[in-house]
C-alpha cells in the first residue's frame, strides 16, 4: 500500500478542516457583499442597487433647505422704543425736597415697579393721574410725567424703563444660555439681536436650528446662517416665539467599522467619508473598502433621476455602493451626502473570514476538534 509523507496527511487534514469551516457559518458582523446584492430588483429583490459615481453623488445630494417666507422677510422693524398696550414699565421719581409728594423715610426717590400699560394704552401715576403711554417713547413718557408733577413738587426727575410684560415681548426657549421672556427694544428688534440678548446657543452652533413662530406661521433657519445671511435676520413682533434646538438627524453605522451605533450628525452637510471617520473609519484587518453600502428610502423625484425611470411611483428602497479603491473613489465618497435615517454598512473583507478559519484551526485544539466545537458536534 502506497504511503504518503506525514506532511501530506497534515495538508489533507487542513484542507478538510477548511472545507468543513467553509460549509458551516463562521462568526461575522453581518451579511457579505453577495448576500446584500442578492436583494437587488434584478435578482428578484425589492431594492435598487446603484454604484455611486459623480452623477449619482450630485443627484442625491439633497440636504434640508431652511429659510423664512416672504411674509417674515418683508416685515419692517418695529419702532422699538414705542410703548404699546400690555407693556410693563418701571418708573423711578426723584424729588428735590426732603418731604416730597411720593418720597418717604427711605429717601428722596420713589420706585414704581411693574406699571402695566392697560388695553387702552394708559397708565396711572400718583399725583400725575391717568396718562396715555401707548404711542409714546419712554423718553416722551418721561417728559409727560415730569410736566404733570412739576407743578406739585419742585424739579422732579423721572426715569422710565421698559421691562418684560405681555406687550411687545417675545419668548425664547430651547438650548440657549438664558431662555425667557424679553421685551423688544432697540438692540433686540431682530432675531439675531434677540438671540444675542439671550446669550446665544449653549453648544453646537453649527448644527443648531432656530424656529420662529408667529401665529400660525413658522420658519426655520440654521443658527449660523442667521448671522451669515442678513435676509434671515427678520424683524420681530410682540408675541413671537423662538425655539432653538439641536439638529436631530442621525444615521446608523453597522458592519466592519470602528463603531456600530446610531450616530448624530455633527455638521450641516455630512459626506459618506466624514460619516465613516465619525465612527472610527475602516478596520485595516477586517473592512472591505470595495463593499461600503448606504441603504435608504429614497424619495420619488431622486429615484426617477438616478434610475432614469420617470414612471417610478413613490419612495423606493435604494442600496448605494461605494468603492473606495476605484479611481476617484475617495473623492466620490467625499461628495456623496449622507441623509437622515441612512444606514451605512461596511462588509467584511474575504481575508477576515480566512483569518478566522486559520485562527480556529491553529488554536490550542486539533483542527477536527476545533471544527467539532464550532459546529456544535
Amino acid at each position: 500500500m502506497q504511503r504518503f509523507p506525514i506532511r501530506w496527511g497534515r495538508g489533507v487534514t487542513l484542507v478538510a478542516a477548511l472545507g468543513l469551516l467553509a460549509a458551516c457559518q463562521l462568526p461575522k458582523t453581518g451579511p457579505n457583499k453577495s448576500e446584500i446584492l442578492a436583494g437587488s430588483t434584478t435578482k428578484g429583490g425589492n431594492a435598487y442597487v446603484v454604484e455611486v459615481d459623480d452623477r449619482v453623488a450630485q443627484v442625491t445630494s439633497a440636504v434640508p433647505q431652511y429659510g423664512f417666507s416672504q411674509t417674515f422677510r418683508s416685515a419692517q422693524n418695529l419702532t422699538a422704543d414705542t410703548v404699546r398696550p400690555g407693556d410693563v414699565l418701571g418708573l423711578t421719581i426723584w424729588e428735590n425736597v426732603d418731604d416730597g409728594l411720593l418720597s418717604g423715610e427711605t429717601g428722596a426717590s420713589t420706585s414704581l415697579e411693574e406699571v402695566q400699560v392697560d388695553s387702552e394704552g394708559f397708565i396711572f401715576v400718583p399725583y400725575a393721574g391717568r396718562l396715555r403711554a401707548a404711542g409714546n417713547t419712554p423718553e416722551q413718557l418721561r417728559m409727560l410725567i415730569t410736566e404733570k408733577l412739576q407743578d406739585q413738587t419742585p424739579d422732579p426727575q423721572v426715569e422710565v424703563r421698559r421691562i418684560a410684560g405681555d406687550g411687545s415681548t417675545v419668548s425664547l426657549s430651547g438650548t440657549l444660555s438664558a431662555p425667557g421672556i424679553y421685551p423688544i427694544e432697540r438692540p433686540t428688534r431682530t432675531l439675531a439681536g434677540m438671540l444675542t440678548r439671550a446669550g446665544g446657543v449653549i453648544e453646537g452652533s453649527d448644527i443648531a436650528l432656530v424656529t420662529l413662530i408667529r401665529g400660525n406661521q413658522k420658519g426655520t433657519v440654521w443658527y449660523n446662517d442667521l448671522f451669515r445671511n442678513p435676509e434671515f435676520d427678520v424683524a420681530l413682533r410682540g408675541g413671537d416665539r423662538i425655539l432653538v434646538e439641536a439638529d436631530n438627524r442621525s444615521y446608523v453605522a453597522l458592519g466592519a467599522t470602528g463603531g456600530q451605533s446610531r450616530v448624530a450628525f455633527d455638521s450641516q452637510d455630512l459626506s459618506a467619508l466624514e460619516a465613516l471617520a465619525q465612527v472610527g473609519g475602516l478596520q485595516p484587518l477586517s473592512s472591505d473598502p470595495t463593499g461600503i453600502f448606504v441603504l435608504r428610502k429614497e424619495r420619488q423625484d431622486i429615484v426617477r433621476s438616478v434610475m432614469g425611470k420617470p414612471d417610478l411611483q413613490g419612495e423606493q428602497r435604494m442600496i448605494y455602493v461605494l468603492n473606495l479603491t476605484a479611481p476617484n473613489g475617495l473623492f466620490i465618497a467625499r461628495d456623496f451626502v449622507i441623509r437622515d435615517d441612512d444606514t451605512i454598512y461596511v462588509t467584511e473583507a474575504p481575508y477576515a473570514q480566512w483569518s478566522k478559519s486559520i485562527s480556529l484551526i491553529a488554536g490550542g485544539l486539533t483542527p477536527l476538534a476545533n471544527v467539532t466545537t464550532l459546529t456544535g458536534g
